[in-house]
């Protein structure tokens, strides 16, 4: 099976090559324009959304969830996929009632330049444990770490990656997705009418495991739908696809990503729960799959996390170029800077696969609880249309935020104990809605005292 998995991965990283014309402007590399000057449509659009953020990492996690906590685990994961709803609301505030061009632009008017050290240090942390996620992923479909397998394996798919996404920058990033995303739909499609007819996929199976308001899953579910408020804003790669078409465009893509998502998602994590409902003790999922599929399902289960961690690299790379260039403007938002920016975010990926925490979701819930501090921002500054809110409210949200995600990383790894000896995904929601309670009351208070303060008539009587 691994030299078929081989061969498909050379395909598709040929056609991806071909895909992906040089880009000779900076419109081209960092806005995704055509040649011609021409933005994306509807279609891909809404693809390049649904594939990037359905990542190798994501569909891995929503297929371990269901396998230790059966659908509940799995629709914990899908519910982060509502971050589209609410991500589409955060793009046509910031960009269409307050007219600003990107994100940073927004928290600088508001916050002035403290409002982007501090949002652009959480997505540079994003954008970095992407680029570890997906190439990790790679590695363990290929090999044990540390292998000569699994080595190769990393570094091939990180080179050839990074070729491709240097030519044609976001443009090209767009370009595959449309290409990647269709050849994932025809697989998952496939992979599922074999599960189905197989048999193994029943009632009784997805129900496994009962409903429980305690049990890690349901609380799961309730911590996403904490974090889905500010997710979204944290996502560069999602926020950079809100600034690319017109408005009807961009609004519909958001809306179609966040069924597509969702539905896929769950399928995905459908093949977890198989496995859990009928793993052996002891057997790992991968195992159990194996066991129950065949080699064949189990092929185009492999294929498909190839794709998806393809398909979200090079869109990581490209809004990693784009952050350096344009919205830090660290360098000089040239093509050739931005083809250097790639290379080094790839570098850094590379360094924490060989040397990181494993642990694929603890990525994802240290980042969405340090998202948080954005929650309140999004409630009062961009909804709320409040411009009266003080800095120390903003950099208050920050720490609280930053030192619960610390706090979690700390309790899930085993490192303190200061929570108690509840489970982790029980720490994270009581960490998640003490930062978002926490935050909102920061907020408030900021806003009280700005209105407290005396007028200079007041102070001249």
């Amino acid at each position: 099976m691994e030299t078929s998995l081989i061969i498909a991965v050379a395909a598709v990283a040929i056609v991806s090559v071909f895909l992906s014309p040089k880009a000779n402007s900076n419109s081209t590399f960092f806005n995704g324009l055509s040649p011609a000057g021409k933005p994306p449509g509807l279609l891909m659009l809404t693809f390049s959304q649904v594939t990037t953020w359905i990542f190798a990492r994501s569909l891995l996690n929503a297929a371990i969830l269901g396998f230790y906590y059966g659908i509940w685990g799995t629709l914990a994961y899908a519910a982060y996929y509502l971050s589209f709803l609410t991500g589409a609301k955060i793009i046509d505030s910031v960009r269409f009632q307050h007219g600003f061009n990107s994100i940073q632009a927004f928290l600088t008017d508001r916050f002035g330049s403290w409002g982007t050290r501090c949002y652009n240090f959480v997505i540079g942390v994003r954008l970095i444990s992407e680029v570890f996620a997906n190439i990790l992923v790679i590695g363990i479909l290929f090999g044990v770490a540390g292998s000569t397998s699994y080595t190769t394996a990393v570094a091939l798919f990180a080179v050839v990656t990074l070729i491709y996404s240097m030519l044609g920058g976001l443009h090209a990033s767009l370009r595959t997705d449309l290409f990647q995303m269709m050849l994932f739909l025809i697989l998952l499609g496939a992979l599922t009418i074999l599960v189905v007819a197989s048999g193994q996929l029943s009632t009784a199976t997805l129900l496994f495991k009962s409903f429980t308001i305690t049990d890690p899953g349901p609380v799961l579910i309730l911590v996403a739908l904490l974090q889905i408020w500010s997710y979204p804003m944290h996502d560069p790669v999602m926020m950079d696809r809100g600034f690319l078409a017109d408005r009807e465009t961009t609004r519909k893509s958001f809306y179609h990503a966040a069924w597509i998502s969702f539905v896929c998602i769950t399928l995905f994590g459908c093949f977890g729960i198989i496995a859990g409902a009928h793993a052996v003790s002891g057997e790992a999922m991968n195992d159990a799959l194996m066991r129950l599929l065949g080699e064949g399902p189990m092929l185009l289960f492999n294929i498909t996390l190839v794709i998806s961690a393809m398909s979200t690299l090079d869109s990581t790379l490209s809004s990693a170029s784009k952050l350096v260039a344009v919205d830090m403007n660290w360098i000089a938002p040239s093509v050739a800077n931005g083809r250097i920016t790639m290379a080094v975010f790839v570098l850094l990926g590379l360094l924490l696969v060989f040397s990181g925490n494993k642990d694929l979701f603890s990525a994802v819930a240290v980042s969405g609880t340090a998202s948080m501090y954005l929650a309140p921002v999004i409630f009062f500054s961009l909804w709320g249309k409040r411009t009266d809110i003080p800095l120390w409210s903003y950099l208050s949200c920050f720490v609280v935020a930053l030192t619960g995600a610390a706090l979690y990383f700390t309790e899930s790894s085993g490192y303190t104990q200061l929570l108690g000896e509840s489970h982790k995904y029980t720490k994270l929601l009581f960490i998640s809605l003490s930062v978002l309670v926490g935050g909102c009351l920061l907020f408030w208070a900021g806003m009280l005292s700005q209105k407290q303060q005396p007028t200079l008539t007041e102070t001249t009587v």
